[in-house]
């Protein structure tokens, strides 16, 4: 109970952290002129959006990292090993932050303006990451392969079938994230919802340290929600997307509960399935549409629904979706 009400602190804390320091970031980003270039093909609506600041990821990710480097600071001097177990999650949003930053800017002021970084280049590059972090997994943490609900016990997949996976997990995770952020507030609520989830499932593990990590970025999140919800001043962009998707992968994997992530992250998997299914459908029938478009949030603004509908319908569904998730896991 103490250190369930510990890691439920921290989330105050960032979320204060975030909020205090969210104000002077969005001047900065204004001041500078990091704006949002929407493309024309998304909603006629969302060209009022043009010129809000992006690159919000920012935001949320400087106090997790702050937050968790203090509190885990006599482990990472080797005083006690526990610790270390953040280490990776923390290193996976760093460098995919790193990676959604520089699409951002390329989307911005590069020459692909509106476009960002080629999809095959940083695929290639969410790949080959993702195949280190797939190793580290196994051979540096030797987290569980996999647990199943009812099922005593871990189930061994073997190295490589377990680092293709992992691989598969994170990217796709990756662009399931990036693919949900099309809406004020979505991706933040429903990111902040799967990691309290997967924290819930940590703390009955015992895995404190993780478990206090998926908290603070839960507070974090909310933090950066201050500043999203509709009308959102600031986007969190591919700098946030992309590190929040495959921090949610790399976590649900040292929990060994990934195979729940199909139920506790069932809102970002449908719209991944809608988006491929959308150009599955309009290549084999020559042009026909399933949805009016995709990903499926901007289907369901085109039949009528408000942004704001979508959005807490959806986080309604993730929410209970996570609470079934947490209940088979822990069984």
């Amino acid at each position: 109970m103490r250190e369930a009400s510990l890691a439920m602190s921290l989330a105050t804390l960032s979320f204060i952290l975030t909020v205090i320091w969210g104000g002077p970031l969005l001047r900065v980003l204004r001041h500078y002129k990091i704006g949002k270039v929407i493309r024309v093909e998304g909603p006629d609506r969302h060209f009022t959006k043009m010129g809000t600041p992006t690159m919000g990821g920012v935001m949320f990710i400087a106090p997790v990292l702050l937050l968790t480097i203090l509190l885990n600071f006599a482990p990472l001097l080797g005083l006690r090993g526990v610790g270390q177990s953040v280490l990776l999650p923390m290193l996976v949003m760093v460098v995919y932050a790193l990676l959604g930053a520089i699409d951002d800017w390329e989307g911005i002021r590069g020459k692909r303006r509106g476009q960002g970084m080629r999809g095959r280049t940083k695929f290639l590059i969410q790949l080959i990451l993702a195949a280190v972090i797939g190793y580290a997994l196994e051979f540096l943490l030797d987290v569980p392969d996999m647990h199943l609900p009812g099922i005593e016990g871990e189930i061994s997949l073997g190295a490589v079938g377990y680092i293709m996976i992992a691989v598969f997990l994170i990217v796709g995770s990756s662009n399931a994230i990036n693919l949900t952020d099309g809406l004020d507030g979505l991706a933040g609520l429903i990111s902040a919802t799967i990691f309290a989830a997967y924290a819930v499932i940590a703390l009955f593990q015992g895995q404190i340290y993780l478990a206090r990590f998926g908290f603070t970025v839960v507070g974090a999140l909310f933090g950066f929600l201050w500043y999203n919800v509709h009308p959102a001043d600031l986007f969190m962009g591919d700098t946030g997307s992309l590190p929040l998707g495959a921090a949610i992968a790399v976590v649900a994997l040292m929990t060994g509960e990934w195979p729940m992530l199909a139920i506790i992250g069932i809102i970002p998997v449908s719209v991944a399935m809608s988006d491929i299914l959308q150009v599955s459908f309009f290549k084999l029938t020559g042009g026909r549409r399933l949805f009016k478009m995709a990903p499926i949030h901007h289907h369901f603004e085109l039949i009528g629904w408000s942004e704001t509908q979508v959005v807490q319908r959806f986080w309604l569904i993730g929410l209970l979706a996570a609470m079934v998730g947490v209940a088979l896991a822990v069984v």
